[in-house]
């Protein structure tokens, strides 16, 4: 019986020939990742402990993205903390400043992650590196902290589910909707604790951008993972990050066990909406009431690269953002921004008049940047939806491609581009 790719960086990473699902394995880690609110958790751990060595500094990252520029003085203080113990560890990959970006769509476009690594990190959407064939979940800060000391942690491997997705997507349907449709399917239960493999042509004719997007959002459904098996695609793009580290190239054998097969005509697939408060509870653009909104937020480590960028622009341009809406738009990173203001995606941006925000997290998680008030609602381009996810616990938040956000920032109500 063969092996899924899963299972296969899983064993290389415990050193075994063969793992299999329900086993408990150790196993060497080559990224751990932590953020603003889960790194400060990690680093008084250790402090209470008494413990003075970390494994590999170069395996560490650290990203001040979740609630900076520091939004008070709690939030200073942990980025205080983290740029003090970087320093006394000699952790060379701390970002913060000028240099922070989304955590998820900075590490990827620096090379920080390759095919066939193994990552953690405090941040349930680690599993985003699934989309360069890399096994990444997230876990507590406890946990990371061990893996700190020891570069190591342990795992049960988990069963796998495959999603083989074919045939031709229809206008203004990305790959957020490929995953809010799946999810709608399966439910945010559906893959507890199972790895999430995505294959077939239509994954195969994906940009890294939107595979990023789908394996970002597999944790939505209760996974343990997402991952795409590398091809051409990804290779081009490990290649252009520049990076030193050399990939390790995996993929499921034909006679591989699943837990189950979901085979999924992608024609049928229309742009998706996914209502309060689950995003499985998702229905056709199409296919739902009028519904006026306060605030879109474009940007978060599901949405936030160029292609997003480049998607609502194109709806955007000539247009103006309807009175009384607040449209916030967060490039991923400082590359991203970058790029946006090179293209013209900037100036587009402020002539329809939204608000440029810095490289950050904002409202994803009710940080800062754009909280809701009492009774608001949200068209956003993130990924969860949960009540009192971005603000007060009685606002909404509707989650949308970056095609469907920019028409929604428009008509003052969620719709489509072509209803414009």
């Amino acid at each position: 019986m063969g092996m899924t790719i899963t299972e296969k960086i899983i064993a290389a990473h415990a050193g075994k020939d063969r793992v299999v699902p329900g086993e408990l394995v150790e196993v060497a880690v080559d990224v751990m990742l932590a953020n603003d609110i889960t790194a400060p958790l990690s680093i008084k751990e250790l402090e209470k402990r008494g413990i003075a060595t970390i494994a590999d500094p170069e395996k560490i990252v650290l990203v001040a993205d979740h609630n900076t520029p520091a939004r008070d003085i709690s939030s200073a203080e942990n980025v205080k903390l983290m740029r003090e113990f970087a320093k006394k560890h000699g952790i060379r990959h701390f970002f913060e400043g000028g240099e922070v970006g989304i955590e998820h769509v900075l590490l990827p476009e620096l090379g920080l992650v390759v095919p066939g690594d193994l990552v953690i990190g405090a941040d349930s959407h680690t599993c985003t590196y699934g989309a360069l064939g890399a096994f990444a979940t997230g876990m507590g800060s406890t946990d990371l902290a061990a893996s700190w000391v020891l570069g190591r942690t342990w795992l049960r491997v988990p069963e796998s589910l495959k999603f083989v997705l074919s045939g031709e997507r229809r206008p203004f349907v990305t790959g957020k909707d490929l995953i809010l449709f799946i999810i709608g399917q399966i439910g945010v239960d559906g893959a507890r604790y199972c790895a999430m493999e995505f294959e077939g042509p239509v994954i195969q004719s994906l940009s890294m951008d939107e595979r990023f997007t789908i394996a970002n959002m597999a944790i939505e459904a209760g996974a343990k993972n997402g991952i795409i098996a590398p091809d051409d695609t990804t290779l081009a793009y490990v290649r252009a990050t520049g990076t030193s580290r050399t990939p390790r190239l995996f993929s499921s054998d034909p006679d591989a066990e699943w837990k189950e097969v979901f085979h999924i005509d992608v024609t049928a697939i229309e742009p998706q909406v996914a209502f309060p408060h689950l995003p499985s509870n998702t229905r056709s653009v199409y296919a739902i009431p009028k519904i006026e909104i306060d605030q879109v937020v474009i940007g978060s480590c599901t949405n936030g690269r160029i292609e997003d960028l480049r998607m609502a622009a194109s709806v955007l341009r000539g247009r103006k953002v309807r009175k009384g809406v607040r449209l916030l738009v967060f490039p991923g990173s400082p590359r991203v921004l970058r790029q946006a203001e090179e293209e013209g995606l900037i100036k587009t941006f402020l002539e329809a008049g939204a608000v440029i925000a810095p490289p950050s997290c904002g409202p994803c998680l009710g940080g800062h940047l754009g909280v809701l008030a009492s009774g608001e609602r949200c068209a956003s381009t993130t990924n969860r939806n949960f009540i009192g996810r971005m603000g007060h616990e009685t606002s909404e938040v509707y989650l949308v491609n970056p095609y469907i956000a920019a028409s929604s920032a428009v008509a003052g109500y969620i719709t489509s581009p072509e209803r414009l």
